[in-house]
Order: C-alpha cells, then structure tokens, then sequence
C-alpha cells in the first residue's frame, strides 16, 4: 500500500511539473510549483514512515512551513512588485 501511495504521489509530482512548465500564466505555474511542493512534503512523510524514521515528519513540516512562507513571498512579489514601475 505504501508503494502504491509513493507511485500516485511521483505521478502528481510529474504532472504539477508539467503544468508548472506549460502553465499559460504565471499565477498557474505558481500555483502548480506550490502544489510540487506539497507533494514534495507528502513523499517526505510517507517515505519516512515506510524506513521507519520518525523524524522525517519534523523534516517535512519544516520544509511545509518553508514552502508556504516562499508562494506567499512569490505571490506579493507578483502583485506588488512586477506592476510597479522604476523610477
């Protein structure tokens, strides 16, 4: 069942790369990047719980916390700073 798990994560991972690749705006890549990186954070956590790591779960809300802080720092740069004009 683990497996199973890991291989449907490794297919989603696969598509958000393409919709990250392909997206027509920059809102979908980003998004899409985002979604990369929760998947990311679920392989962390389930191969961690299949070695029998426990720890792995820290790892994997620290890099949930960092992923979350990075769109939202991405997202304002794309609302506030791309429109603005340098003077």
């Amino acid at each position: 069942m683990l497996l199973a798990a890991v291989l449907a994560i490794l297919v989603t991972m696969a598509l958000a790369l393409i919709r990250a690749f392909r997206g027509p705006s920059v809102y979908d890549r980003m998004l899409a990047a985002n979604m990369f990186g929760t998947k990311t954070v679920l392989l962390i956590a389930v191969g961690g719980y299949a070695l029998g790591w426990p720890s792995f779960v820290d790892v994997a809300l620290l890099y949930a916390m960092v992923n979350f802080v990075s769109t939202i720092a991405i997202m304002r740069f794309f609302e506030y700073g791309a429109s603005e004009k340098q003077s």
